[in-house]
């Protein structure tokens, strides 16, 4: 799987209908903190992380990125997800709380460059020096993976006469920057990218790729029916937090090892429906989430993602999909274990 989901060749992808909400107010990071698995009280301004949006029961809503900046937190989350979460957020801010929702999604833009010289940005001619890149080398320098054990960093540079966050992080796991900025630079920021011999990417591509990583999206793989172990999202999680909306459902899981089903890629010989039913040796194991074309230099492949019953197996599993075999194979961007505190 390590070559799947590769871009050789800049491609810029926009994905400004991705949702965009800033906290702002002085217990905006107790409050999202609070809201989510990962432990947003650990980072400082410039950096960022995974964090998982979920149920009083532990099921999931959504993965969303949070970045830190000096004055506020903002917030991406998946598309068609922003004004759910927003008043999700909303109906937990009691009066005395000193937080305020923007959904900003309609005001700014979102673009992603992938690829290993994702560093075009810097050939910009609407990107300033001095203030913006020369002090801000680690941004283009450090193309940290979208799961690390790291942060995700993030500065602000002045673009087209506009502040933007230029993030150094993809959202796919792969090498890449991500842009966020006012609207009124879109146009001029997509223009310059190819102009500097960076590829437009498509929906499809990236549906691909997102596959190909084994990122899970809302409705397909992130439901109700599902919880953020089972959807490989450990790095999302901290263990080690106070309490949380879901956290005792989570942390039951990981300390009983309860996780009976897990999210893997798998390898279609053909086509078939997403919602599928997975068997192996005539019993239902899982089903069928995502598919996507994968087009390697000499084949094209079928991709999918899918929930596979724990006890049935993981990686190397050979599985039936409505008449066609498939593989189950491990994709980079979710991990399978179980989470052991550090020893003092």
């Amino acid at each position: 799987m390590n070559s799947m989901g590769k871009t050789k060749t800049p491609t810029v992808f926009d994905r400004s209908h991705w949702g965009r909400i800033r906290l702002t107010g002085a217990d905006r990071v107790r409050f999202l903190h609070n809201q989510t698995t990962n432990n947003i009280e650990q980072l400082s301004p410039g950096q960022g992380c995974h964090s998982v949006f979920v149920t009083s029961t532990g099921r999931t809503i959504d993965l969303a990125s949070v970045y830190v900046l000096e004055d506020a937190l903002l917030t991406v989350v998946s598309p068609g997800m922003d004004q759910q979460l927003y008043d999700w957020m909303d109906r937990y801010i009691f009066f005395s709380d000193k937080v305020t929702l923007t959904n900003e999604s309609k005001q700014t833009c979102m673009f992603t460059i992938l690829g290993d010289d994702a560093g075009a940005l810097r050939e910009l001619p609407g990107v300033e020096s001095g203030v913006g890149i020369e002090t801000s080398k680690a941004v283009f320098q450090d193309i940290p993976k979208a799961v690390s054990d790291g942060m995700l960093s993030h500065h602000t540079l002045q673009m087209f006469g506009e502040a933007c966050l230029v993030i150094a992080n993809s959202g796919l796991g792969l090498p890449g920057y991500t842009v966020i900025g006012p609207s009124s630079i879109a146009e001029a920021l997509m223009s310059a990218l190819t102009q500097v011999g960076v590829r437009v990417g498509t929906a499809q591509q990236w549906e691909t790729l997102r596959i190909a990583q084994g990122r899970p999206m809302p409705g397909q793989e992130l439901t109700d029916d599902d919880n953020p172990l089972e959807a490989g999202l450990w790095n999302s999680i901290s263990f080690e937090k106070g309490c949380y909306i879901g956290q005792e459902t989570i942390a039951r899981l990981n300390t009983y090892q309860g996780v009976k089903k897990r999210l893997w890629g798998l390898l279609l010989e053909n086509p078939v429906a997403v919602g599928a039913v997975i068997t192996h040796e005539g019993e239902k194991v899982g089903r069928l989430t995502s598919l996507a074309p994968l087009i390697n230099e000499s084949e094209t492949q079928t991709l999918g993602l899918g929930y596979i019953r724990t006890k049935a197996g993981g990686e190397g599993l050979t599985v039936d999909i409505e008449g066609t075999q498939a593989t189950v194979v491990a994709v980079p961007f979710i991990e399978h274990t179980y989470y052991t505190a550090k020893s003092q």
